[in-house]
Order: structure tokens, then sequence, then C-alpha cells
């Protein structure tokens, strides 16, 4: 078929995406590898790369091609990846280039700095380079809302779940905000009555990194196309050709790092197995953040903290720390899904995990609204915690409003991901069993195929040709069904 148009603007992609693909690895690098006193030049060779890829996505010439485009020939994917390219065009052409330059030479510069802050609790240091990522994140938000008709909250959430609404979040988390509370609850008071033997260490560091790196193996990682390293807060990055993933360790317990590094085995599998034919083309990316945490969840959660999986994990513990009664499979599961209320949301169960979510969508919705500003934060923090989870954080920096890096680093709209994620990992599980009477079976017998085959078919190589709410019906049959969730803890928790 004679699709110039088309082809010009697949062309164009692959550029930005070899560029992404260098810029991908220096962010990696700085979190990972690089010296303190690089942070700044690398910092300007960053926004120098922002504004490079932003005027390479705004070229004046590319409103002709997509119109041109649209009235050529095309197949039902491609016309998929024309939406998407589209997509991509408004919002870049939503922001004026300074603009994105600040952004980037702002947020590396609050992060980088917030890596010593953070440890010395000092929160003092930290706010006015969190005043200088709000500004110009409310500025962001702005572009975004003149450009697309929505508030401002809503114009940065559709950057990280295309389509989704504030009141939509809200709507799945309203039934959360009334059970939530009597579940913890209830779960702390039936879990106080068990026995559960606690692990002696010290785990040492070498011993963790060869545990994480054979559960990456047993979950089907590709070590030829990524790699585990270290970095202040764990994440998931690279791309899907070259996945780079990081976790943290602590020598007194082993399970945040273990959990952890599970977890973004989760983000990692998703990137190494979108379609690889299509790779460099918008409709080959992660279809959003909030299926990107349900991958993630998947493997942490529904099955990381599945009974059976612990008993694949005991040889494992023994191997590394050799053997004591802790590792046994059953107390072994009971540590995986002890609740506690904590101040962590990274290292927080799955029961008491969404609550730290709800407070901090509240609360960085208010800051981009203007309802909120810096200052009022920690208070807000406080009274949240108090209320969430009974726990006291005042004065308690680090464990509290300094904890994550995400509004450092300027990701407003980023954190309902993580519970709708959880939500549409608990529908791919039900979905699952439904379609496979047998997967418990399987899973307690090491067949983890039936779950990542599943995964695979339905989400993996789905990557972006679908909008999430088709992908979500096309996998579970139904849309986004919270009653999923609740289900999954209730049963799991108090069954």
């Amino acid at each position: 078929m004679n699709t110039p148009a088309y082809q010009d603007l697949s062309t164009r992609q692959q550029r930005l995406h070899h560029l992404g693909h260098l810029q991908a690895i220096a962010q990696w690098d700085q979190a990972a590898n690089m010296p303190a006193k690089g942070n700044e030049a690398r910092s300007l060779a960053l926004a120098e790369m922002d504004g490079l890829l932003h005027q390479l996505a705004t070229d004046p010439a590319l409103a002709g091609l997509l119109d041109a485009a649209a009235a050529e020939p095309l197949d039902d994917g491609q016309r998929a990846n024309l939406r998407e390219i589209r997509r991509a065009w408004r919002t870049a052409n939503a922001l004026p280039q300074a603009l994105v330059e600040a952004k980037s030479l702002a947020n590396n510069r609050c992060e980088h700095a917030w890596r010593m802050q953070r440890p010395a609790n000092d929160w003092a240091g930290f706010a006015p380079n969190l005043r200088e990522v709000l500004k110009i994140s409310r500025q962001e938000a702005e572009c975004l809302s003149q450009s697309t008709g929505l508030s401002k909250y809503d114009a940065l959430l559709d950057v990280y779940e295309p389509g989704m609404r504030s009141a939509e979040v809200e709507r799945v988390f309203a039934p959360l905000r009334q059970w939530l509370p009597g579940l913890i609850r209830d779960v702390v008071a039936k879990q106080s009555r068990e026995t559960v033997i606690q692990p002696v260490g010290p785990f040492p560091t070498a011993a963790q990194k060869a545990l994480g790196l054979d559960a990456m193996k047993l979950m089907g990682f590709d070590f030829a196309a990524g790699r585990l390293d270290e970095s202040t807060h764990p994440f998931c990055g690279g791309v899907p050709e070259d996945v780079r993933m990081t976790t943290r360790y602590r020598e007194d317990d082993f399970l945040p790092a273990l959990m952890g590094t599970i977890h973004e085995t989760g983000h990692g599998r998703y990137e190494q197995n979108l379609p690889r034919e299509l790779l460099g083309q918008p409709i080959a990316r992660a279809r959003s953040m909030g299926i990107h945490e349900s991958q993630s969840l998947s493997f942490e959660m529904q099955l990381g903290s599945h009974p059976a999986f612990a008993g694949l994990l005991a040889p494992l513990l023994v191997k590394h720390f050799g053997s004591q009664p802790a590792f046994e499979p059953g107390n072994l599961h009971k540590l995986l899904t002890r609740v506690q209320r904590g101040y962590i949301r990274v290292d927080a169960d799955e029961v008491t995990y969404p609550a730290h979510i709800l407070l901090r969508f509240d609360i960085e919705r208010a800051l981009i609204e203007g309802e909120a500003e810096v200052d009022d934060i920690p208070a807000l923090w406080d009274a949240k915690m108090a209320g969430l989870l009974d726990l006291d954080t005042r004065g308690n920096f680090k464990d509290g409003p300094m904890q994550d890096v995400h509004w450092a680093a300027g990701l407003f709209g980023y954190f309902p991901c993580y519970t709708l994620g959880a939500m549409y990992a608990a529908q791919w599980f039900a979905a699952m069993r439904a379609q496979q009477p047998q997967l418990d079976a399987q899973i307690a017998g090491g067949e983890l195929g039936g779950v990542f085959d599943w995964l695979r078919a339905n989400v993996w190589q789905a990557a972006s040709r679908y909008e999430t709410p088709e992908l979500v019906r096309r996998a579970s049959g139904e849309a986004l069904n919270p009653t999923h969730f609740e289900a999954h803890l209730r049963g799991r928790y108090l069954g």
C-alpha cells in the first residue's frame, strides 16, 4: 500500500526512540553509577537532550504529515500507531521548549540533592528545591490543561494513565476508603494470634544480590537483555532492548530487597516482551503506568506472595543464607504476608499499601490545583498518616514526605497508578483462574508458565495497540472492577 506520510512519521518515531535510548541509559547511570560531582554536568546534558527531543517531536512538518497519514489506506495496527503518534504530538506541542528544559534541570537538581537530604532528615534544605519543581510542574499542568480542556491535575494524570480522570480514580478509590481501615484492623488482629518465626541475620549484601538474581531467573528475566544494579530508590528503566533494574539492600532484613527485586522484575519482563518487531513505534510501548504497575504487582503480590510461591523461594534462601526455621515455606509465607502499619510505602504489605497511595493522591492533587503549598505538606502528611494508619510522623521527614523520589523528580500524577495497578493485577488473576482452573496447583508445582503466557498474550504483546479500557475488557472480559481487589485481599488475609 502507498503510505508515504505514515512511513515518514514511522521513520521519525524510530529516530526519537534511538535518542531516547541514549537518554534512558544516561538517566540509569545517573542513579546507579555516576559520581556525585558529575550531577550538574549530567543535568545540563539531559536538559539539552530533552530540548532536542522536544524540537523533533514538535517539528512543524508533523501537522501536515499526521493529516496526510490519516487519509492513507492504513491497517488497524497502523491506525492505532497513528493514534499514539498524534497523542504524543499534541502533548509535546502543548509545552514550550524552554519549559521542557527548565523542568528537566529542576527535577535533576532536586532529585540529586534529595539523595543526601533525605538521610539527613533535611526538610528545610529540600523544600526550596521542591518549590521550584512544583512551580514548573504547575506551569506544565496549566499548558496541558489549556491544550486538553482537562483540569490541571487530570492533565498530568493523563500523561501517566492516558484517558484516566481523577473522577474515575475517586470512583474506584471511594469504596477502598470505606473498607480498607476495617480490613487492616481485622487482619492485624488475626495475625497477632499467629506464631511467626523471625529470620536471624545478618544477611550479607553479596548473598542478597545472588538471591535476587536467582529469583529473577525463576521469574523468567532475560539477562541477555537487562541487568540488576543498586540505587537510592529502586526502579526499572532503560529500554526494552536493554532493561536496567535497580534495588537497595539492608543487611538486617532481606525481604525488602528480595520483594523489591521481584516487583521490578515484573516491570522488566513487560518491557522485554513488548512486540519486538514494532519497537521504536509508540504502539509498541507499555500502555500506561497503571498497566505497568499491574505487571510488577502481578509478580510481587499476586504471585510473589502466593502461598505456594513460598515453597519455590525457600530453597533459594537456604542456598544463600543457610538453613534456619524461619525459611520453612509455611513460616516464610507468613513473613511475606505480614501486615503491619509502617511509614515506608515501598516496604508496605499489600493490605496497608493503598493507604499510602490515598495519602499521596490527595496531597499531590491539592498541590497541583493550588490548594496546598510545599510548606503545607508536612502537616497534611502527619494528619493523613494518623488518620489512615494511626502513625505519628511529626518531624520524621525522611520516613514521611521525603521518602519517595516522585515529587523530587516532578512526577505529579503518578501515584494513583500504583493502586490502579493493584486493582488491574487482581482482575488479571481472577480472569486467569476462570480460564485456567488448575492455575494454583500449577504454581505450587513450580509451573509458572500459565501466568507468564497469559500476561504475554493479553498484556505484554498488546502493548499500546488498544486504549486502556479496551485492553482491560479484552484481557479480563469486563471494565476495571475494584471488587476483585477487595475479594483478593479478604480471601488471602481473612479467608
